[in-house]
């Protein structure tokens, strides 16, 4: 896990503020095992952004896996950045653990996100895989982002995180269940989505994958 990660619960989470949040599996057991449930967690952390409810969430992932959209309604994409609590700016999604970054734009957002991606994606995987307790390791961690820097670290290795894959190794910018392709070409999530705090600070998206591909990020 990332050498910055504390779990800094008993502190205060700031509107206004960006966090690096991230969890991992009990006994580090794979939880992702095929596109659907990758497909699953990705709307999750991309459209509770709200406390907006959708129902027959299978449709949106079905659509994500035939076509690469998740096909919700443009209305219901703004309805819920109108309202969202906090703004997703990064993420990765791996086999047993994930890491995003987000800024919290009204009280108590993190922890109500949180609380619904978390809870939502337990309890579709434990009725598909017919399992039973915790599925997330303790709670997950958060990390204010301090300063520039160490936002800038945390992108390098958030993005360089699938590297640990073998089949992966040299191809992270591939990597469909990251925000780098988004980042260093089109963004799939459009507004969804808002690395501007980081890809900004580069003249070129093509300067930013440069950046990262020549980082010492370890992972």
């Amino acid at each position: 896990m990332c050498c910055l990660a504390a779990n800094m619960r008993k502190e205060k989470i700031t509107t206004g503020e960006y966090y690096h949040i991230y969890n991992r599996a009990v006994d580090k057991q794979a939880i992702f095992h095929d596109r659907f449930d990758y497909s699953r967690f990705l709307f999750l952390i991309l459209y509770f952004q709200s406390e907006i409810l959708f129902k027959n969430i299978f449709r949106y992932i079905i659509s994500y896996i035939k076509s690469g959209v998740f096909s919700v309604q443009a209305k219901h994409t703004n309805e819920i950045i109108k309202l969202r609590s906090l703004e997703l700016t990064l993420f990765c999604i791996m086999p047993n653990h994930f890491h995003i970054v987000v800024k919290q734009l009204k009280e108590e957002g993190v922890a109500l996100y949180m609380h619904r991606v978390l809870g939502g994606y337990s309890k579709f995987f434990n009725h598909k895989y017919k399992r039973k307790g915790h599925l997330f390791e303790a709670t997950y961690k958060v990390v204010h982002i301090e300063n520039n820097i160490q936002l800038l670290y945390l992108s390098t290795y958030i993005h360089r995180n699938p590297r640990s894959i073998s089949k992966w190794l040299g191809k992270e910018s591939l990597y469909e269940w990251s925000s780098y392709q988004d980042c260093i070409d089109k963004n799939r999530f459009e507004n969804l989505l808002n690395y501007s705090v980081i890809v900004g600070q580069f003249p070129t998206k093509k300067k930013y994958y440069q950046y990262v591909e020549s980082s010492t990020a370890k992972k």
